[in-house]
């Protein structure tokens, strides 16, 4: 898998979780930007950036939805995140429901493929 950028990654796990609630999996604009709570001009700039590397299939002014690459390392993200917030609340037995949340969110992003795969295996025991 490559590395891609922090924000970069949370532009495709937003889209990807928009998506999963519309038809046909297309996204507009101003739904990235509700959901990230970003201005639309900011989310324009990011699409340019996200096109560029082929992460989604998007025109100006029109719906977009992720390429199979955007919707790996999507998917990828959601696995990282989920596994995190499993450990933290069934292993280290945290209950703040906003910590985990945040911790998970924050440390998604710097997990290798082997470490998010042998988190999933560890979680298997519990």
């Amino acid at each position: 898998m490559i590395k891609i950028y922090e924000s970069y990654e949370n532009y495709l796990k937003a889209i990807y979780l928009i998506s999963k609630k519309n038809k046909g999996g297309w996204v507009c604009n101003s739904e990235i930007s509700n959901y990230l709570n970003v201005k639309p001009p900011s989310v324009t700039d990011m699409l340019y950036k996200l096109k560029a590397g082929e992460l989604i299939d998007w025109r100006p002014r029109k719906s977009l939805r992720l390429t199979k690459k955007g919707k790996i390392i999507a998917q990828d993200i959601i696995k990282s995140y989920k596994n995190l917030c499993n450990f933290f609340r069934n292993v280290l037995k945290i209950e703040n429901r906003n910590l985990i949340k945040k911790l998970s969110c924050e440390i998604e992003h710097h997990l290798t493929p082997e470490v998010s795969n042998a988190l999933e295996d560890l979680l298997l025991e519990y």
